[in-house]
């Protein structure tokens, strides 16, 4: 799977970095950015845990 976040929704809360930092990190903007595929997490859970809905994932 890989995940995809909205820049232009993320508002930088760090929920999907704290849940999956493998896959998720903060960039220089303080926004998450997706490192690319999900590796040892459930990507959906986490997509469903942010609160603005910024993450999507693709199978």
């Amino acid at each position: 799977m890989k995940a995809k976040v909205d820049q232009n929704l993320c508002i930088g809360c760090g929920a999907c970095v704290s849940m999956c930092p493998e896959t998720f990190e903060f960039g220089k903007d303080h926004k998450s950015h997706a490192k690319g595929e999900c590796k040892n997490c459930d990507c959906k859970a986490v997509a469903a845990a942010c609160p603005v809905g910024a993450i999507t994932v693709e199978e």
